[in-house]
């Protein structure tokens, strides 16, 4: 079948979609993504090996009323370049979009055309490109339950499908072994894993640097903290690690090879948008999160109640971070391999890590009629 991805902005977006696309590209399905090449997508995108077809449109801004009309403008150029792009090579069998407003065009066009579309909703808040495409959508994905009573629709009980948010087979191939070896980590040593997504977070770093003395206390424990980029010089600054405590403390503004890192560690501090406690559920790694308090509706604290909820992870909010209990909870979860292990199991029962398999059977589902 031939299957339209509408994905773009942001990774949170794009390495889901990324997820499904591979899995039906192994089904024998031909995936093409539309979005801007402008933007992440187009480079993302072309690395996995999909091509990606442009798609010219802009958000609006609700400050600024009248920005929706160059908005409305552009989403129907859009269409028309979609409708002469169609008759030549043919229509998709079905179409679906990850949230962002490049999803507009295309999904307005299937509904237009009766071709059958999905969305995917990766956070529990859900945005507003999905809130306007989920009525005529053949079914909406959500990443974790506390999206469903937004979508939900009288009569109709199967709309909403609770199929978890699709991850990367790069990370979730990830080897401990390997992550360790990587890492310069001992077989037996105790890992800490500490990041605040790419951009990295302040309130993690500055936690971090407060907690030195009593986490190197830990025998046996080792650090890896990503920063984030624009985080680095300051979290060094403040840690002010000798030769001998960086040789068990490694700070980097970025982990790369997120599979493996992750599946090497024992504990994980984090905040919590979409991909990561995507990423974490499906390696199965204990989690502290710490959400970050401004985003939109607060939804990454409604993230990590998908794992605090299950067993797997502690949550802590923002403020609280420099308070004792943060320190007592994540020394005593390092301490304690024990509630390490129940959690881990907690993690893995979620069925993360099947995510995309379960997005592709709906996408096939919908194909099929």
């Amino acid at each position: 079948m031939r299957i339209a991805i509408a994905a773009g902005g942001t990774a949170g977006h794009i390495n889901p979609a990324l997820a499904l696309a591979e899995e039906l590209r192994d089904r024998g399905h031909e995936v093409t993504f539309f979005g801007r090449p402008s933007k992440l997508e187009g480079t993302l995108v072309p690395q996995a090996g999909f091509s990606l077809v442009d798609v010219e449109v802009t958000g609006f801004d609700r400050s600024r009323p009248w920005t929706a009309l160059t908005s409305l403008y552009r989403v129907w150029a859009a269409k028309r370049d979609l409708e002469r792009r169609f008759k030549q090579e043919g229509a998709p069998d079905a179409a679906i979009g990850f949230g962002a407003y490049v999803e507009v065009p295309l999904l307005g066009w299937c509904k237009e055309n009766h071709v059958p579309y999905l969305i995917h909703e990766q956070n529990s808040v859900p945005g507003l490109a999905n809130k306007m495409m989920a009525p005529a959508a053949s079914r909406v994905c959500i990443s974790v339950p506390a999206a469903r009573s937004v979508f939900e629709r009288e009569g109709d009980p199967d709309h909403v499908v609770l199929t978890g948010n699709p991850v990367r087979r790069s990370v979730i191939a990830g080897d401990r072994a390997r992550g360790r070896a990587a890492l310069g980590v001992p077989d037996d040593a105790t890992l800490l894993l500490v990041f605040g997504g790419s951009l990295g977070a302040r309130t993690l770093n500055e936690g971090m640097a407060a907690l030195k003395g009593r986490l190197l206390s830990i025998d046996g424990l080792r650090v890896v903290q990503s920063t984030g980029k624009g985080g680095y010089d300051e979290a060094a600054s403040a840690l002010s690690l000798t030769d001998a405590e960086a040789a068990r403390w490694d700070l980097r503004p970025y982990i790369d090879n997120m599979g493996d890192v992750l599946a090497a560690a024992d504990l994980v501090l984090s905040r919590a948008g979409a991909s990561s406690i995507a990423e974490i559920a499906a390696l199965g790694v204990p989690s502290v999160l710490v959400p970050y308090p401004f985003a939109t509706a607060d939804h990454q604290t409604t993230n990590a109640r998908y794992l605090t909820d299950a067993g797997a992870a502690v949550l802590f909010k923002d403020d609280e971070v420099k308070e004792p209990a943060f320190g007592d909870a994540l020394v005593g979860l390092l301490e304690d391999s024990s509630r390490r292990a129940a959690m881990r199991a907690a993690a893995k029962g979620l069925g993360q890590d099947s995510a995309a398999a379960a997005l592709a059977d709906q996408v096939e589902s919908s194909a099929r009629g």
